[in-house]
């Protein structure tokens, strides 16, 4: 039985528990590392409130996040953390550890909206489509002076109702189609898996070979 908590305990409990299963997965993961002045848990707690709050820029954000819950952090700090290649590889292990344990409670409530279709049992079916959004007003400019909408793919898994984020397209500085995207990563992720492509993308693929 699911313990009867306040969300916000509910969210620092189960971010707690997907970066240690992280940290466990891997023997010495290269993108641990002390950081005194933003910890890696709390800048995890600061981009989901970053998502969740009513802002029109990153620096708003630090002026709401300081007025409202009394932290203060300076911006510096805040900003190159968000280019930070070594946060984007912790980033990369939480969120599978954090899917792993959202699709484990879905589980342990029986929770399958694919369980009258037997003969896909043995199968990971996602419906799979590109999001896109206006770029940063930081972007930087390609050589002819542009920049583009920024976007990724994202997938819904069609057995649980997870979705999570799949793979990036774009950053802005160039333009790129989803399906050439699309293909690339399923053919790194999932070799030898089959996969057809439409205006709607679906990938499908043994468990088994999900858990590699």
């Amino acid at each position: 039985m699911l313990k009867d908590l306040p969300l916000s305990e509910h969210i620092h409990q189960h971010c707690n528990e997907s970066m240690e299963r992280a940290l466990l997965a891997e023997r010495h993961p290269l993108w641990a590392r002390s950081c005194p002045e933003l910890k890696d848990i709390d800048f995890i707690r600061l981009g989901l409130l970053r998502c969740i709050s009513v802002v029109d820029s990153g620096r708003n954000f630090l002026q709401t996040n300081e007025q409202i819950y009394g932290q203060l952090l300076p911006r510096s700090t805040y900003f190159k953390s968000l280019k930070s290649h070594r946060r984007t590889s912790m980033l990369e292990a939480f969120e599978q550890q954090s899917y792993h344990l959202h699709s484990e409670t879905l589980l342990s409530q029986d929770i399958d909206y694919l369980k009258a279709f037997p003969e896909l049992e043995e199968y990971t079916i996602e419906a799979a489509d590109g999001h896109f959004i206006d770029h940063a007003c930081h972007t930087e400019k390609n050589s002819k002076g542009k920049v583009y909408a920024a976007g990724g793919i994202y997938a819904l898994n069609l057995r649980s109702g997870l979705l999570r984020f799949l793979c990036l397209v774009t950053n802005g500085t160039q333009r790129h189609q989803e399906i050439p995207v699309l293909r690339d990563h399923i053919e790194k992720q999932n070799t030898g898996s089959r996969y057809f492509c439409e205006s709607l993308f679906w990938a499908s693929q043994p468990k088994q070979a999900a858990k590699t």
